[in-house]
Parts: structure tokens; sequence; C-alpha cells
């Protein structure tokens, strides 16, 4: 089984800044791609972030494009969300996810197959 966790979640201003944390554990060996999600109060959760284990290639949602980093240590089995110059928009409950399976889409919740409990985000204006 693979277990994920995310940490860092907390309370900020507009302008701020939060790094995201999230360890995988269990079957690493099979993670093949790691993502970011975040879900506001009645809103779907929609894609922020991704990254492959395999070239580190990146992937962002055009909302936080330019302002968001995600990073990752294979080492660790660990990925980091670095989230710059946030905005109340982007208050929401942040997931991890990994998807231990061959895919086409680093954007669509269905490549991933373990999920984090989610942590909370909130940006004052």
């Amino acid at each position: 089984h693979v277990h994920v966790v995310e940490s860092g979640g907390g309370f900020v201003q507009a302008g701020g800044s939060l790094r995201l944390s999230c360890a995988v554990s269990g079957r690493t060996f099979s993670s093949l791609i790691m993502g970011w999600f975040r879900q506001a109060p009645g809103k779907e959760r929609d894609f922020v972030a991704a990254i492959t284990w395999s070239a580190f290639s990146t992937y962002y949602s055009d909302s936080v494009k330019g302002r968001f980093t995600i990073s990752g240590d294979n080492a660790k089995n660990t990925v980091y969300l670095q989230m710059n110059s946030l905005k109340p928009e982007d208050t929401a409950v942040y997931y991890c996810a990994t998807g231990i399976r061959r895919f086409s889409q680093q954007r669509s919740r269905s490549t991933y197959d373990y999920w984090g409990q989610g942590t909370q985000v909130t940006v004052s204006s």
C-alpha cells in the first residue's frame, strides 16, 4: 500500500508565501507521478501542479503558473509546492496524490491512485 501525507498548510496574507510538503511511504518504487490538487468549498477538486519522477518534468495550471513551483526529492520520496504571491482565490484544501500506472493525462484526477488527507491553505485579503 502507499501512504501520502501532506503538511505545511496554514494562514497567510495576500502576497505571502507558503511551502507545502508531501511525503510518500509504502510502495514508493511504483510511483510514477506526483500531483497537487486543490478544492475550495462548493467547488470541484482542480489540478494545480504535477511532477514526473522519470524526467522531473513539471506541469502547472494556468492559474498558478509563474507563482507556484513544484519540486521533488526522489531519495526522500517527497514533493514540495512552493507557493508565492498568494491570492485569496488560492484558498482551498490542497491534496497531494501519486500515480503508479502509466499515464498520458498529467492533469487528470483519474491518473492518480493514492491521495493524502489534504492540508488547508487560507489566504486573507
